[in-house]
């Protein structure tokens, strides 16, 4: 795919990765629109990324686990803009601790990990189709080839993302759809620093566990390996390469591999 002359939409795009992602589209040249759920912070995104192609970005607050919510950020993309290009599925929720997460916890997590994959992909393929292009970025984690130790919330959904985003690709991939899946360990977000700096133990190990497994990438650092997958259309995405190799032997031996995590918890305790 081209980046230079697309029309772009990015969620979850006030800030992290999803700001990152939308700085490197513009700067290739795409014509972009973010969205996420806070007004103000999707407010102040617009004005940061306007320094980077003023008459080529807008915005628009709003949730994207609702269909109604991300049928009018596309209808804004072609108002503004033409037909979606390139759906960046970014925005993601970190919820929920050990069996104790509630149930609100686990759907909402659905919903935003998942289900928002899910409708935008409803509302986008079969103009895809019809035009014979399109192109689904799906930001999942390596929880979703791994685990996430601490929450079972978000290593459940993110498991699904990266199913969903498989099946996209299997169902499409011959039919002009092009698919990836971003999988990344550390990143210096919220999200992360959030876990960190949590009150509650479990959700500071959780932390623990991905800061200690890997290096802490900034989030444009992530954006250039997101770039440079959707040039080569390739479907996952790895800024931290380590994690092919302790997918790898996960695969290989899951017995082993469980057996191994098990022990590296202990050391978080």
């Amino acid at each position: 795919m081209k980046v230079e002359g697309s029309v772009a939409v990015v969620t979850g795009a006030a800030g992290g990765i999803g700001l990152a992602v939308a700085q490197r589209l513009l700067e290739h040249g795409a014509q972009v629109v973010v969205t996420d759920l806070d007004a103000a912070r999707t407010a102040a995104a617009v004005a940061t990324l306007e320094a980077h192609g003023a008459d080529r970005v807008a915005g628009l607050a709003g949730d994207c686990s609702l269909e109604a919510d991300v049928r009018a950020v596309l209808d804004l993309a072609v108002e503004r803009f033409g037909p979606v290009d390139l759906y960046v599925a970014n925005a993601g929720v970190g919820l929920g601790q050990g069996l104790e997460s509630s149930e609100d916890d686990w759907s909402t997590s659905l919903d935003v990990n998942v289900m928002a994959h899910v409708r935008a992909a409803r509302l986008l393929v079969p103009g895809w189709l019809e035009r014979g292009r399109g192109y689904f970025l799906s930001t999942a984690s390596a929880a979703g080839l791994l685990t996430q130790i601490g929450s079972p919330t978000y290593s459940v959904t993110k498991h699904a993302a990266v199913a969903f985003a498989e099946w996209l690709s299997v169902t499409y991939g011959t039919r002009g759809i092009a698919v990836s899946c971003l999988c990344p360990m550390g990143v210096n977000t919220a999200m992360l620093n959030g876990g960190a700096d949590s009150d509650d133990p479990t959700a500071r190990q959780g932390a623990r566990a991905v800061t200690e497994a890997g290096g802490v990438l900034e989030p444009l650092d992530v954006a250039d390996v997101v770039l440079d997958a959707i040039d080569d259309e390739r479907f996952l995405v790895l800024p931290h390469p380590e994690v092919l190799e302790f997918y790898r032997r996960k695969a290989s031996d899951y017995d082993r591999w469980l057996a191994g995590m098990r022990r590296y918890q202990d050391t978080l305790a």
